[in-house]
């Protein structure tokens, strides 16, 4: 009688809190500025655009989805020359599904047709064991949702990203973090969702019609961060004590009656259990379709990263494998074996000190083990509206911070993961995001992160080479006044006449001989990204140097 009172008590008081938050999430007010005089890239043309990824890479016999992402005046048409045989290209959507059998490097022609013109773009699909070949682009949960994530919200978020256009300039992935899970059972006694995602093979299937992919997030511990059942289990039947105790919300988080919402929970299930199920888990997330997986625990290690890796490998679908958080760096070798991207940080936030942190003390050991299909992983934008489930606000940064932010990221080559209620974007937020030229820097196929050529406590320069012999080049003011920041083509290894492309603006602002400065002017905590082009030329050089004596 006692403990049946107790479950009760514990009933009530956390429907109690689930009401308050979602009372506290309907309800904040939510000023979002209007920052349209800082927009600085320009409107995409009637014309067609092409603007989806140069190489994609695929498992032998994985199904793919490919989006040719294009803008411009609809309705549009679609069609592809050198498609491998098993492909289907849909002319209306641009929609690529099938499947590869054999190996190979396939070279592809894809076109963009509408009333106003046509455009084409060179596509190389690489079928063979390594996938991810440029750094993912998409959407997750937790920096705006937190644990109050819903199918519902997961999928009017998919459908904000083709509304908004996003879609059209690469955007792909749908991710849903910590909170989705329920207790196992099903065919594999797997990780089944709670009552807030009543049909997961549904959500799939309805965001992969709209051209996008579905993540998913789980762990190795008992328990995950968020309080919810991970990958491992003290009994060999695979379930949790604490669910059997009652200790939980509806939604099966651990919650206690001392504690209705939950916050001092979980460390006690910080561990790894007796039992494995992660070869259940992966086949149930195979029978979904899910397409990404952010397996999430400190500190990572080799066993358990080893293990999601072979369980994943087996598979007959190619599945985005993003380790978190906080790779210990002495095992940088591994994860770029086993993983697609892996976490080099703990969270972001959004405020300055975060930014500047992560992005300009944290990255640059990482260099040599990020490249296509293993991705240094920098963590999420904090753009737009974030609030971690808990007090929605619009982001900390200023607009001048918000540019370091997207540009910092792209030039790392980090996987760019929007973090924010995608169905309140401002026209602001969305610049950022669908700047089609600082998207090519960030999806350029030769893969490098990118280089601090140079860093004092006042400025950066960052140097990224790009595939067609271009140099992104990105001077970002670090200090709290104006600054005039350059850089001479030369000293970069540049030799003859270079055109100077403001990327941001996508404008030529210079054209100089390689021994000239280029100065420009740089906000406090701002950035200004140039490119460099067309680079050197690839012709046999016959000229005799000035300093070179003739014989």
């Amino acid at each position: 009688m006692k403990r049946t009172y107790i479950l009760l008590y514990a009933a009530l008081i956390c429907a109690s809190g689930i009401m308050s938050l979602s009372a506290q999430l309907s309800t904040d007010k939510i000023v979002i500025p209007d920052y349209s005089a800082y927009i600085l890239t320009p409107p995409a043309p009637e014309t067609p655009r092409i603007n989806s990824a140069k190489v994609f890479g695929v498992r032998p016999g994985s199904a793919v989805l490919y989006n040719i992402a294009a803008t411009g005046l609809r309705p549009m048409t679609f069609s592809a020359e050198g498609l491998p045989q098993g492909l289907t290209l849909d002319r209306k959507t641009g929609f690529i599904r099938g499947n590869i059998k054999h190996p190979g490097v396939y070279h592809v022609k894809l076109y963009a047709q509408n009333s106003r013109g046509k455009n084409e773009r060179d596509l190389r699909i690489v079928v063979g064991e390594q996938i991810a070949l440029t750094p993912p682009m998409g959407w997750n949960s937790w920096n705006c949702w937190g644990n109050a994530v819903s199918q519902d919200k997961v999928l009017s978020s998919a459908r904000a990203m083709v509304e908004k256009g996003l879609i059209d300039y690469g955007w792909s992935y749908i991710n849903i973090d910590d909170g989705w899970q329920g207790k196992r059972g099903g065919k594999y006694n797997a990780i089944q969702p709670n009552k807030k995602f009543p049909d997961m093979k549904k959500l799939a299937d309805d965001i992969h019609k709209l051209g996008l992919k579905l993540g998913i997030y789980c762990g190795p511990w008992v328990g995950t961060y968020a309080g919810h059942i991970g990958c491992e289990s003290d009994n060999a039947d695979g379930t949790y004590d604490w669910i059997k105790e009652g200790k939980h919300n509806e939604n099966y988080k651990y919650v206690t009656p001392e504690d209705s919402l939950g916050n001092t929970i979980r460390k006690e299930h910080y561990y790894h259990g007796k039992y494995s199920f992660v070869e259940s888990d992966v086949k149930q997330w195979c029978d979904w379709e899910i397409d990404y997986l952010k397996y999430d625990w400190n500190p990572n290690d080799y066993y358990d990263t080893n293990e999601m890796y072979q369980a994943l490998k087996v598979q007959k679908r190619d599945v985005v494998y993003s380790l978190s958080n906080t790779a210990p760096y002495a095992d940088c070798p591994v994860w770029a074996q086993l993983t697609n991207c892996y976490r080099t940080t703990g969270d972001i936030r959004d405020n300055w000190k975060s930014i500047y942190n992560i992005g300009f003390k944290g990255q640059d050991k990482w260099i040599a083990f990020s490249g296509p299909g293993h991705w240094a992983d920098a963590d999420m934008l904090v753009l737009g509206i974030v609030g971690w489930g808990r007090h929605m606000r619009y982001t900390g940064l200023t607009p001048d911070e918000q540019y370091t932010h997207m540009t910092l990221w792209a030039m790392l080559a980090s996987p760019l993961l929007i973090g924010c209620d995608m169905s309140r974007l401002d026209p602001f937020t969305v610049s950022l995001l669908c700047n089609f030229e600082v998207n090519d820097i960030h999806q350029d196929p030769l893969g490098v992160h990118a280089y601090r050529y140079y860093q004092s406590n006042e400025y950066a320069t960052y140097v990224k080479h790009l595939e067609d012999g271009s140099m992104a080049v990105a001077m970002f003011n670090i200090s709290e006044n104006p600054m005039t920041i350059g850089f001479i083509p030369k000293s970069l290894g540049f030799r003859g006449k270079q055109k100077i492309r403001d990327v941001w603006r996508q404008q030529d602002v210079a054209e100089i001989n390689a021994e000239e400065r280029f100065d420009t002017t740089v906000n406090p905590h701002g950035v200004a990204l140039m490119k460099i082009y067309p680079g050197n030329s690839r012709e046999r050089i016959v000229e005799i140097a000035p300093h070179m004596p003739r014989n």
